[in-house]
């Protein structure tokens, strides 16, 4: 499809791939082969129109728009000059073609690839599990980011989490450097992993993990960035990587809030409806955790897709029960549009994929499933953050009209593709290099 599209509107496959037609075909593509392979009956879909393949303006009409995306989670590698730096090498972006691969995660690369490649309009800059001198993602070269942007761009499209270490060292000192870095730096959230490092969690109900959890949550509380972003799933189903502990957290600190990273999902659990006898181990635990605490639809817990709309928008029907599953438990005002971008290069395709994508009627009436519509999207990819951030569209700055940003991604001089792996094997390889707590234990 694709050499005979470019030959028809005499452009070289290459180019044809790069535009927004190239996206449409491919999309069209897995839709068809979505409906092959479910004999008609696919759960979730690709909604794109066969004239989107030949014609911009209904490629950009379908996979564009001139509303804002909303990342709530981004990161970066900024290693210092002698720093020896290895965390992130095994991610598809560290193929971007630089002699040190550690020089395809800088803060210049990040910038080109979240706002120069994609629509996003908006990025949160969030912490990794580092806790070194050499901290690559420090809320220092945050900052700087964040500066770096605004004089090309103008203010207000970088926000800072902090990052929250209660369970490494001294707990007094660990809550401490919370304080300072909450007075130095204009923080919106916090960052925390219950899995790196001595393992804990967020109620502190397993004995087995370091009890700090209380602790945090009430320097939190104290601090008033009242928002907790925590790592929960892609893990290799590491115990205090699980949301278990989000729904009684959750249910003990109602004014607090908790955006649940990856939410849960773990690679090699496959998606499908929620059953409560028999929950798997990836989503269904949050959906489990958020019942058995009473946490309803549209309160204090918001459910994220940073990695896992990734891992299963090739995979349309888990797709469609993973987002029904999430809507169901924690309501449309609370589902956020995360890529976890730029460990994948450009989050381009993921955005385009989200734009076009529906839950069947046949899931709608089965599971209960809402309806993928416009406006729910649109809640997703930016409303949503907007209201947890307290973010004002109407001062968002540089947004480019969507013809114009299709043709200059077309024409940028740096390799414009999708990094990484291309067999199920490599994928396994690449995660459990930058996963190790994910290894199988013996």
């Amino acid at each position: 499809m694709s050499d005979e599209r470019a030959r028809r509107l005499g452009m070289s496959r290459r180019e044809f791939l790069l535009s927004t037609m190239g996206a449409a075909t491919g999309l069209l593509a897995l839709a068809a082969c979505s409906r092959e392979e479910s004999g008609g009956g696919a759960g979730g879909t690709f909604e794109v129109p066969e004239e989107a393949t030949t014609d911009t303006d209904v490629a950009t009409t379908v996979l564009g728009s001139h509303e804002p995306v909303i990342d709530v989670q981004t990161h970066f590698l900024e290693y210092p000059d002698g720093a020896k730096g290895d965390f992130g090498l095994g991610f598809p972006q560290a193929n971007c073609g630089e002699e040190n691969p550690a020089d395809c995660f800088g803060i210049d690369r990040w910038m080109q690839e979240i706002f120069g490649h994609s629509d996003t309009t908006v990025a949160v800059l969030s912490a990794i599990p580092v806790v070194a001198q050499a901290d690559p993602l420090s809320a220092e070269l945050m900052a700087q980011a964040r500066d770096q942007l605004s004089q090309a761009c103008g203010d207000g499209r970088v926000l800072m989490q902090g990052h929250g270490v209660p369970n490494v060292g001294d707990l007094g000192a660990a809550l401490a450097a919370m304080e300072r870095e909450a007075a130095r730096y204009p923080l919106v959230a916090w960052k925390a992993y219950t899995h790196a490092g001595p393992p804990w969690r967020l109620d502190d109900a397993d004995p087995d993990g370091v009890q700090v959890g209380e602790a945090f949550l009430s320097k939190v509380d104290e601090l008033g960035v009242d928002i907790v972003c925590v790592h929960k799933g892609l893990s290799g189903g590491n115990p205090f990587s699980s949301p278990a502990d989000i729904g009684p957290a959750a249910a003990q600190r109602p004014d607090l809030r908790f955006c649940v990273y990856h939410s849960g999902f773990e690679s090699g659990v496959t998606e499908g409806p929620y059953d409560p006898s028999a929950p798997n181990a990836g989503a269904d635990r949050l959906v489990a955790s958020l019942a058995q605490a009473g946490v309803e639809p549209g309160g204090n817990v918001y459910a994220e897709l940073g990695s896992t709309w990734r891992s299963v928008m090739g995979s349309p029907d888990e797709a469609a029960h993973l987002l029904g599953k999430l809507l169901l438990a924690v309501g449309e005002d609370n589902v956020l549009w995360g890529t976890d971008s730029i460990w994948y290069g450009s989050p381009q395709d993921q955005i385009q994929a989200f734009r076009t994508f529906s839950i069947s009627p046949e899931l709608q009436e089965t599971h209960g499933y809402p309806e993928l519509t416009d406006e729910v999207r649109s809640k997703i990819l930016w409303r949503n953050a907007a209201a947890l951030y307290r973010i004002d569209p109407a001062t968002l700055p540089c947004q480019l009209d969507p013809v114009e940003a299709d043709a200059a991604r077309r024409s940028s001089p740096r390799a414009h593709r999708t990094y990484g792996p291309r067999t199920a094997a490599g994928a396994r390889r690449l995660f459990l290099a930058e996963h190790p707590w994910a290894a199988p234990r013996r």
